[in-house]
Formats: structure tokens, C-alpha cells, sequence
């Protein structure tokens, strides 16, 4: 049933000539899995794929954290680096760009800068790219198609620990900074309503089509 919605997904993207794809949702969505695998079965078709993330464009830390280490509006504003994920990936990309992109500018994990040398995208190039808040006001006019996996904070945060990621309660301390600077976002930006697919991504095995 999953090859069968991914699959489903590739055709709509290529039927629309779609060169730039989002993969959208909370932490602990499934966005990364959903988004490799759309990669595949894009490239299986004969697609030339870029694939990147929203994560490459995280912001410094002095900068993620200057409303504070655990101020979910800090999470929510001040994560990435918005004007050169557009600039250096998402334009150069879109109609009449230059086709000359880089996939990342920062290193998150070792707090560090990226120096990439751009790539020259093939004519005809699909972009997808996964992350969260990627239906934000600056970025969602950037998509020609994009994807929206719902799932509740009670699947996703224990599904996010399990990876390593903090505590499996959506209402621990830890969490507050995460779970309510995403409650920001869909409360400002109404992602759901933004996206061209949604698809209920609780059930990983079996995925369902909601719109």
C-alpha cells in the first residue's frame, strides 16, 4: 500500500512537470523516509532527482537560540536561514533561475559551516526536499508540488525518541520548545491547507491519501 501511494505521488509530480517538491510535517512525521523513497521511484521513472533538506539551512546556534534554549518561538523563527534556502537552492531552481544551486550552508550536528561548491542542475531537474515549517509564508509560493504528512504529536515525538531524539511524552519539558513552536506553525501557516497532497502518515506500513 506505501509503493502503491508513493508511486501515486510521482505520477501527479511528473503529469504537472513539478520541479520543486516539499515533503512536509512534525517532527517524527516520517518526512525524510517519505521523501527518499518519493526520490526512488522518481528517479526509477527516469527523473533526475536533487535531493536536500531543510536541515542543511539551519541557522547558527547563538542565532536558533537567541529567545532562549527552550523558547518554542525561537524553534519556529529563528531555526533556519530562510533567505539563502531560497536564494541559493529554491530560485536558482524555479523559473528562470540559474540552475546553479547548493544543497547545504550549515552542518548542524558539528555547528559549522558548509562550503559547497554549486552544482549545475540537469534540465528538467525535480528538487525534493523534506523538512519542517516548509509551507512558512516565504517559503510555500516556492513549490510546484508539495506534501503534507499528518500525523499526531502522540505518534510522531515517541517515534522521534526512538531515533534518539529526547522523551517520548509530547508533553515532557523537554520537549515544549518543539511540540509548541510546531503549534505555532500550524496555527499561522495552516500547513495542511497549503499542501497539494495529504497523506496520513501514523501508520508507516500503511500510509493513507487524505487529499
Amino acid at each position: 500500500m506505501r509503493q502503491k501511494l508513493i508511486s501515486a505521488v510521482a505520477g501527479e509530480i511528473l503529469a504537472r512537470s513539478a520541479r520543486r517538491v516539499a515533503v512536509d510535517g512534525v517532527d517524527g512525521a516520517g518526512k525524510t523516509h517519505f521523501a527518499d523513497e518519493l526520490a526512488a521511484e522518481l528517479t526509477g521513472r527516469g527523473a533526475a532527482v536533487i535531493r536536500a533538506s531543510v536541515d542543511g539551512f539551519h541557522q547558527p546556534r547563538e542565532l536558533r537560540h537567541r529567545r532562549g534554549r527552550g523558547s518554542p518561538e525561537g524553534y519556529y523563527r529563528d531555526s533556519y536561514d530562510y533567505p539563502r534556502l531560497i536564494g541559493l537552492l529554491l530560485a536558482p531552481l524555479g523559473p528562470g533561475g540559474t540552475r546553479r544551486f547548493v544543497r547545504a550552508v550549515y552542518d548542524v550536528h558539528n555547528e559549522k559551516p558548509v562550503h559547497q561548491s554549486p552544482e549545475r542542475a540537469a534540465p528538467g531537474s525535480i528538487l525534493v526536499l523534506d523538512g519542517i515549517f516548509t509551507h512558512r509564508d516565504e517559503l510555500a509560493r516556492h513549490w510546484d508540488y508539495s506534501v503534507w504528512l499528518e500525523v499526531p504529536f502522540e505518534t510522531s515525538i515517541p517515534r522521534g525518541a526512538a531515533r534518539g531524539y529526547g522523551d517520548p511524552d509530547p508533553e515532557a519539558k523537554f520537549n515544549r520548545r518543539y511540540v509548541e513552536g510546531q503549534r505555532l506553525y500550524l496555527t499561522e501557516c495552516d500547513p495542511r491547507s497549503r499542501a497539494t497532497a495529504v497523506v496520513d502518515n501514523t501508520d508507516l506500513a500503511n500510509p493513507v491519501r487524505v487529499r
